[in-house]
């Protein structure tokens, strides 16, 4: 019994000294853990650095390239002389069945997206001016009026007509009225005084006409036709264009009818 007595008090004694070992190591780990510098959060992952190479095209950038895509498609496949001519901005240039909307019509379409009046001037000597057209169709204009007042634009059509018709002395030009789109409300009425002052100018000037499409895009209270135009409410949808295509062949056929243009000058 005595020795059963002092086996178990050595156990007892052996369990208390590892109990002992045991607190003492946990109290130096985290006392050595304490000393040690709290670690730096993990830093996120480097960004790739940015190509400094690259810049987003301009606006002409994006024309010269469109341009030099109609002058490969002339030397590959050289339009008819004498057609009409379809140019201006993306009104003409989003256009999709031009040329099958005005068949038997010999047509050619060259339009620039987001161009100005002044643009195709300057465009004019590539994408003009060597198809020698009997007939100009001519639309751009809204874009203008971001920036410009109606009399500029106005001005800048004159421009246009007097580079055109300096080279084609007999090329008719017929302007399509800058239509009222929804989304550019706040400028229509710029818009509607460089329409009435380019109808008076070609009222008065030999071998320019006048397009009134501004009626067909207005509903029943006066006000552009939302339906008729895309989700951006700026370019015209495809029930636009039929509205478009009647009035645009009407005007074209009464303009071959009329006799040779003469030199771009006002009546007096």
């Amino acid at each position: 019994m005595k020795s059963i007595c002092c086996a178990l008090a050595a156990t007892a004694l052996l369990l208390a000294a590892a109990l002992c070992l045991a607190t003492t190591v946990a109290a130096e780990e985290a006392a050595t853990a304490a000393a040690q510098p709290a670690a730096k959060p993990a830093e996120p992952a480097a960004k790739p650095a940015a190509d400094k190479g690259y810049q987003p095209l301009t606006s002409e950038q994006k024309w010269d390239r469109r341009v030099q895509q109609f002058e490969k498609m002339d030397k590959e496949t050289p339009p008819p002389a004498g057609a009409v001519l379809f140019t201006g901005s993306s009104t003409i240039a989003i256009w999709e069945k031009l040329q099958e909307d005005f068949k038997p019509l010999a047509t050619i379409a060259r339009g620039l997206g987001g161009c100005t009046v002044a643009d195709m001037t300057r465009y004019a000597d590539r994408i003009v001016i060597p198809y020698k057209p009997r007939t100009i169709v001519f639309y751009a204009g809204d874009n203008d009026l971001v920036k410009k007042s109606g009399e500029q634009v106005f001005e800048d059509y004159k421009a246009f007509v007097e580079k055109v018709r300096k080279a084609l002395p007999e090329a008719r030009i017929l302007f399509i009225s800058i239509k009222p789109s929804p989304s550019r409300a706040k400028y229509w009425d710029e818009a509607k005084k460089a329409n009435q002052s380019i109808k008076e100018f070609c009222e008065k000037t030999p071998g320019l006409g006048y397009i009134d499409t501004v009626p067909t895009l207005m509903d029943a209270d006066g006000k552009p036709n939302p339906e008729l135009f895309m989700k951006d409410q700026l370019h015209m949808n495809r029930a636009g264009y039929l509205l478009w295509i009647p009035i645009l062949k009407a005007a074209i056929e009464k303009d071959a009818a009329a006799p040779p243009a003469a030199p771009a000058t006002e009546k007096k």
